[in-house]
């Protein structure tokens, strides 16, 4: 069996290094056009090929960290002939590495936002159309998909059409991404106008720019909605790209900006079979490194949960915030047609509807979420084999 020469099964253009040496328990590994990169002894063991430290069969670390050495076992390094580095151990085998993939950590590109499109955020006037997709391509085509979510992920949304209106359609297309999120209302479920509904999404009733489920600690990252039957009066889907509204706020108003990122509401849903609850702001940051979550579904937006004094400035905030994401100058309005699915980041896109006339028609709609993870997940596959496809030394 070929052992491999990187932990992961990704392909990589060899960056043949021109120089390496000790610096205490750290290795300085040089290129020929001058970047230097400095590795810790300890992270080099922990990722030694050779079935050694790496599981050949799932890449992954098999060391338990009680087991590493004393970075005192680093013996020894040189520049392979084929340019990769080359480590020798006290008392262990000696490793190689393979040139490119030190550049492309030294560069950056194994980092979570390595092969995300950065965000791209907008207004009606720099998007007066959602980026469409064709539906059965995408189906069908990675390269399509690629396209696809590409968009996605910059713009927090984009459409497919021509995918007719069976019920599966949203979960086919959910698939393709990875796997979907349940929630209490199923991994799939209905957006229609219900006698006994159990969400204001399921009535006629207009819908104010909103995002799903801030009941949860993490709410959902990607909603898609397939439209199956829409043939009523009104009911005009509404899109707004909450980080432009935020923007805006953050640059122009930032005492509007504090008091929705700093005060909090407790969201619950009121329903006789569940009760889920948190707590925070209406612009949520989280801890380091999360993605802006905004919690903006007012019909479950119940109680402040701040103190007193910031309750008048908070409702202000509120309305001010609202009025933008309403604004002719933020929410993108469009009929949506039975055949299209909308996809949108659930986190950033504040989605919403006009009323629509229960009895000029129906309006029936197929939803399902997919978390970021999954989104972000299948991109990044999808454009390392795109970026990688001409490199001729074959899959490791």
């Amino acid at each position: 069996m070929s052992l491999g020469r990187t932990p992961d099964f990704y392909r990589y253009v060899e960056h043949p290094i021109s120089g390496a040496q000790r610096d205490g328990d750290f290795v300085v590994i040089r290129w020929p056009d001058g970047e230097e990169m400095r590795a810790y002894a300890l992270w080099l063991f922990e990722n030694r090929m050779g079935d050694e430290s790496i599981d050949e069969r799932t890449r992954e670390n098999k060391l338990d960290p009680a087991d590493l050495p004393s970075p005192e076992a680093l013996s020894g390094v040189a520049v392979a002939p084929n340019g990769d580095l080359e480590v020798t151990w006290r008392g262990y085998p000696p490793s190689l590495y393979h040139s490119g993939w030190l550049r492309h950590v030294h560069e950056g590109r194994h980092t979570q936002s390595a092969h995300i499109p950065p965000v791209r955020t907008w207004t009606v006037s720099t998007l007066p159309e959602l980026p469409t997709f064709n539906g059965p391509h995408v189906l069908q085509n990675d390269e399509a998909l690629r396209a696809w979510l590409t968009a996605l992920a910059e713009l927090g949304i984009a459409r497919l059409v021509e995918l007719g209106s069976d019920e599966e359609v949203v979960t086919k297309v959910g698939l393709r991404i990875g796997a979907l999120r349940d929630t209490n209302f199923g991994t799939t479920w209905a957006v229609t106008a219900d006698l006994d509904p159990g969400s204001v999404a399921n009535t006629a009733l207009p819908l104010a720019p909103h995002a799903d489920l801030p009941t949860r600690e993490t709410p959902p990252g990607y909603q898609l909605l397939h439209c199956q039957v829409n043939d009523c009066t009104g009911g005009l889907s509404h899109m707004t790209d909450g980080y432009a509204v935020a923007e805006y706020l953050r640059d122009n108003e930032p005492d509007v900006y504090g008091i929705l990122s700093r005060a909090k509401w407790i969201f619950f849903n009121r329903s006789p079979d569940h009760d889920h609850r948190w707590s925070g702001p209406l612009i949520d940051h989280g801890g380091p490194d999360s993605p802006l979550t905004f919690r903006t579904f007012h019909p479950v937006r119940a109680f402040p949960d701040m103190p007193e004094s910031d309750v008048p400035l908070a409702y202000e905030a509120l309305r001010r915030f609202s009025a933008l994401a309403r604004s002719d100058e933020y929410q993108l309005r469009s009929v949506f047609a039975p055949g299209e699915l909308v996809a949108f980041d659930n986190r950033r896109i504040l989605h919403g509807r006009g009323p629509f006339s229960e009895t000029t028609g129906r309006r029936v709609l197929r939803g399902a979420y997919v978390d970021h993870d999954e989104v972000h997940s299948r991109l990044r596959v999808l454009m390392r084999r795109h970026q990688t496809a001409r490199i001729s030394d074959g899959p490791e």
